[in-house]
Order: structure tokens, then sequence, then C-alpha cells
């Protein structure tokens, strides 16, 4: 174990300030590793692996990579739903806006990352970001979206809230934003597979709901773009169980989607 934090730390350029801090950093590791290799030994429909987290507490990690609560903004009116009349039926089976070109690269959000919900969308050439409609209620972490876009969003919509159905029709029309519940240690550790079970719904990290489809063995599922990096889950993407019995969604995610209209 002692051989493989030593690897660790080299592919993940990790750097302690002392022994006794390095110390203290491996027990963390060794015990996330147990629990990641006692996890994977379970029959799951997804899979847990070693990442850039493995070395925080699952505290640690909420207080870097997660916000304590996403809230919208309280000043807002409520807007329309323009894929209302949508019929289900008409909807491809499958999505992957990644294979339209329609969504930049993985990036990795560092500290920012738990600060402010972010919706990346490519269109045509030109990139653009914007913060909308939510507002991170305790972060220090401020950027400016304007300083380096060619483009600009300043429009969105809301998703009717608590249905999959309708968050469906959005995301096989355009790439949703939505906020999900991202702290617990399965988060924290997720590697691959479509991510099932129960999930807690206190919104703290927001992500991109980019597509949707259906495994082989016939679980249905979200396919989502994060911000940390290409070295956690699925090359920096997530999947997570579609169509659940709980309204809210895996992790919430169903319950505050939006998406832009300009």
């Amino acid at each position: 174990m002692v051989e493989r934090h030593e690897q660790w730390m080299v592919k993940f350029n990790r750097v302690y300030k002392d022994n006794a801090e390095k110390v203290r950093w491996f027990e963390v590791f060794k015990a996330n590793v147990a629990f990641i290799e006692s996890f994977n030994a379970r029959n799951h429909k997804f899979w847990l692996g070693v990442n850039q987290f493995t070395d925080l507490t699952n505290d640690e990690f909420k207080a870097t990579k997660t916000n304590k609560g996403l809230k919208r903004t309280s000043n807002r009116a409520p807007t329309r739903f323009k894929y209302n009349n949508v019929s289900t039926d008409a909807l491809p089976t499958a999505v992957d806006w990644r294979t339209k070109g329609a969504i930049t690269p993985i990036k990795d959000q560092g500290q920012c990352d738990g600060q402010a919900f972010k919706f990346i969308i490519k269109i045509g050439s030109l990139t653009s970001e914007a913060n909308y409609p939510y507002t991170a209620q305790d972060g220090q972490c401020k950027t400016s979206i304007a300083s380096n876009n060619v483009a600009t969003i300043k429009g969105y919509e809301d998703v009717p809230a608590n249905d999959e159905s309708s968050l469906m029709k959005a995301v096989a029309n355009q790439p949703v934003s939505v906020a999900v519940d991202g702290g617990d240690v399965i988060f924290q550790h997720y590697s691959g597979g479509a991510m099932t079970g129960s999930c807690g719904t206190d919104l703290d990290h927001g992500i991109a709901a980019i597509g949707y489809g259906m495994t082989s063995d016939g679980t249905k599922y979200w396919l989502l773009k994060n911000s940390w990096g290409t070295t956690w889950g699925e090359s920096g993407y997530l999947r997570m169980e579609k169509d659940i019995s709980d309204k809210s969604g895996m992790c919430g995610l169903a319950m505050q989607p939006s998406y832009p209209t300009e």
C-alpha cells in the first residue's frame, strides 16, 4: 500500500509539506482504497476507482468540490418551457451531444468548482460559459465570464421540476444544466458504469446533462458532463440511472434543470 501511495503521488503530482502530513494522508488514502475495493467486490452496475480525491476524507472532498446548497435567484419570474408539447414517442432512443460537436472539452474547475454553477456549451465554433440561474451561497471564488469568451448566453428556461420525461424532451434538443447532490463518497470515487441505488437530494454541485441511453442490461441512464478533469469518472463524464421511482431523479438531477435560449 505504501508503494501504491507513492505511485499515486507521482501520477497526481501530490506533494506534502512534511512527513507527518504525508503519514496522515496516507492513512486516508489507505482507508479509501479499502472502501473502493470492498464496494467493487459486491455486485453493482457501476464501479469506483482511485482518483485525484483518494487522499481526501469525504468531509474534505465536500469542502473543496461542492457547495453547501445551490439556490435559485429569488427575484426571477417563472419561465416558459418550449419543449412542453414535444411527444416523448417522437424522441430518439439515445442522445449524445458530444457526437454533434456541441460540448467543450472536460475542464478541471479546481477550487472554483463548487462555488458557481456553470453551463458550458459549444455553439458552432464559439465557446460560451454562463452562470445561470443559480447563485453560490457561500463561495469566495468569483469568475468573469465576459473576459475571454466570444459568445455569451443571456437567456434561459427552466425544465419543469421533478419530471424526468420533460428533462428528456429538453436533453433530446440541447444540453441542459442540472444540479445534483455530488458530495457523498460514492460520487467522490465514481469511476464508471451507470450509477444506481440510493442518493441524496441536497443539491451542491452543478453539471450538464448531455445525453441519455441504455446499457446492455437494459438500465436507462443520463449522460452527464462533470468539471473535475479527465481522471475522474468515465474520462470526466458520468452516467446516472434514468427514470427512477423518485421524482427528484438520481441525486436530485430532475429538481432544478435549466437550459440556455440565447
